[in-house]
């Protein structure tokens, strides 16, 4: 027979691990835009907003992983003085 406090701690350990897995695999997917072309056998790209930030792939699907790594950098503040673009509204 399992006791109660054997009960309660098996509980919190499935509470605990449904919400990992809810945070982690429902949570919404963001998208990003970004430039990217071919060269030789190398795939060049860019986030769209930083052409400044160049990276390069194997192929397209590692060019990918390698933009959504330097989004990563960006959103950690591991980059200094990242430069942004913006735009204006001139009356």
């Amino acid at each position: 027979m399992v006791s109660g406090n054997a009960l309660r701690c098996g509980m919190q350990r499935i509470m605990a691990l449904a919400a990992y897995l809810a945070v982690t695999y429902l949570r919404p997917m963001k998208s990003r835009g970004f430039t990217y072309w071919r060269d030789g056998k190398a795939w060049l790209g860019y986030l769209d907003g930083f052409p400044g930030y160049l990276t390069q792939g194997d192929s397209l699907e590692d060019l990918k992983e390698h933009l959504v790594s330097l989004l990563e950098d960006f959103d950690s503040g591991d980059i200094p003085c990242v430069r942004h673009h913006g735009e204006l509204r001139i009356a």
